[in-house]
C-alpha cells in the first residue's frame, strides 16, 4: 500500500528544543521562562491563544489547520508524541483528504494548498443538502484551490464539469487528482476577472446543464465600503463570482467563507452579499454556520456556507450535527488518534513523498481515507465504536 506526502518540515535547533518541553495537549505555557524572545514575551504578557506553540492531543480533534502548519509557534502543529511538526499527509488527513489525493508542487505551495482547502467531508455534507432537490448533479468549481470542495462533491456522486484557479502550482494538484473526472481542457488556469477566462469557463460547460456553481471568493473588501464600489479591487473577485453565476445560471450556487464574514461592518456585509445574489434572481437561504468537526472531519474548523437556488420554494436549513462532544445521541468527534494514530513514525524533517506501508490495525477513519468504506459505513462504525 502506498502512502504519499508523509513528510515533515525540519525544525530549527531552537524550535526543536522548545518543542521538547511541550506536553501532549500543551502549549506555550509549558516553555521554561529561561527561553525568551520578543514573540514569546508578548504571548506571555498578553495571555496569547492557547494554540500558540501547541502540541496536539490524541483524544481530541485537531485545531484549525492553517497555511503555516510547518511552524511550531503558529498554532497547534506539533505531533502528539513525536518531537516534530505534523507531516503534510497528517495535515491532509486532518482536512479529510483521502490518502490517494497526492499534493504536487513545492513544499511551500503544499502547505498553502492544504491549509487553505475546504475539508472534503465538510463539502460532502453541503452537497448532501442540495442533492435531494436535483435530478442531475453537474457542478463547476471557481476559486477551486487544490480541490477540497470538488473532492467532497465528487465523493457524493456529483459530476465535475469545469475548474478555475489562478495559481499554476495549486492547479497542478487539482488537475493531477481530478482530471479523471473531466477533460483536462476544462481545468482553466487564469484570472477570473478577465473576460477570456470567464468565456473559457462558460465554454467548458457547453452541452451540459449546470446544477451547482461552488466557490469561496475572497471578501476582504466587505469589511470596508461594501462590494458595490467598482474602484475597490478587493471586491472584484466577489463581483466576478456573482457575474459568472448570473451567466451560467446554475440551479444552485454555494459560497464558502470564514465565520467573520457574518460580523463584518456589524452584519452589513453579509446583507449586501445576499442582496447581490437576490438581484440576479436567486433565493438565498440563511447562512449556515458549520463546524467541520460536527460532520466527520477530525478538526475544529468553523466556516460559513451560503446556498442560493433559482427555485424560491427550496429551503436549506441548518443541518444537525452528526458528531458531537459529550453527546448521548451522536458519536463523539473524530480524534487525532483516529486520524493519524496508525501512520508510520517519522523523524523531525523526515518522511518520504511516497512510501510503502501496511496498516496493521485500522481505525474506521483509516478505512475511510483508504477508500475501503464509504461515509455511511464509516458513520455506522463510529456510532458503534
Amino acid at each position: 500500500m502506498k502512502l504519499y506526502n508523509h513528510v515533515a518540515f525540519k525544525m530549527g535547533q531552537r524550535e526543536a528544543t522548545i518543542a521538547s518541553f511541550i506536553q501532549e495537549g500543551g502549549n506555550w505555557q509549558d516553555i521554561p521562562l529561561s527561553y525568551s524572545d520578543t514573540r514569546l514575551d508578548n504571548i506571555r504578557a498578553t495571555g496569547g491563544r492557547t494554540t500558540y506553540y501547541g502540541r496536539l492531543a490524541w483524544d481530541k480533534p485537531s485545531y484549525t489547520i492553517a497555511t503555516y502548519f510547518n511552524r511550531v509557534g503558529n498554532g497547534c502543529n506539533l505531533h502528539p508524541e513525536q518531537n516534530r511538526v505534523m507531516s503534510n499527509r497528517e495535515a491532509a488527513r486532518f482536512q479529510s483528504f483521502p490518502d490517494d489525493f497526492i499534493f504536487q508542487g513545492s513544499k511551500a505551495s503544499q502547505y498553502k494548498q492544504i491549509g487553505n482547502a475546504v475539508p472534503p467531508l465538510l463539502a460532502r455534507l453541503v452537497s448532501s443538502l442540495i442533492k435531494p432537490h436535483l435530478n442531475s448533479y453537474n457542478f463547476v468549481d471557481l476559486f477551486a484551490g487544490c480541490g477540497g470542495m470538488s473532492e467532497g462533491f465528487i465523493m457524493n456522486g456529483f459530476n465535475l464539469l469545469a475548474v478555475n484557479e489562478v495559481d499554476k502550482n495549486i492547479m497542478l494538484t487539482n488537475k493531477f487528482n481530478h482530471s479523471k473526472y473531466t477533460d483536462e481542457s476544462h481545468f482553466i488556469l487564469g484570472d477570473i476577472t478577465q473576460e477570456e477566462t470567464k468565456q473559457q469557463i462558460i465554454n467548458a460547460c457547453e452541452g451540459h446543464s449546470v446544477d451547482v456553481v461552488i466557490g469561496g471568493p475572497p471578501c476582504q473588501g466587505f469589511s470596508y465600503a461594501g462590494w458595490r464600489d467598482p474602484n475597490d479591487t478587493r471586491n472584484q473577485l466577489f463581483r466576478d463570482f456573482v457575474e459568472l453565476v448570473k451567466r451560467i445560471k446554475p440551479k444552485f450556487f454555494v459560497m464558502e467563507n470564514v465565520l467573520g464574514i457574518l460580523t463584518m461592518r456589524k452584519g452589513q456585509a453579509i446583507k449586501e452579499i445576499i442582496e447581490a445574489f437576490e438581484e440576479i434572481g436567486y433565493h438565498v437561504n440563511p447562512p449556515l454556520k458549520l463546524n467541520a468537526a460536527n460532520f466527520g472531519v477530525p478538526q475544529k474548523r468553523k466556516r460559513v456556507i451560503i446556498i442560493g437556488s433559482l427555485d424560491p420554494d427550496i429551503t436549506i436549513e441548518q443541518p444537525l450535527p452528526l458528531f458531537e462532544e459529550d453527546s448521548l445521541i451522536a458519536p463523539p468527534f473524530v480524534t487525532v488518534r483516529d486520524a493519524i494514530g496508525n501512520l508510520p513514525h517519522i523523524e523531525d524533517g523526515g518522511g518520504e513523498l511516497e512510501m510503502d506501508y501496511e496498516f496493521v490495525l485500522k481505525s474506521p477513519y483509516d478505512m475511510l481515507m483508504q477508500k475501503e468504506i464509504d461515509f455511511d459505513k464509516f458513520y455506522d462504525l463510529m456510532c458503534n465504536k
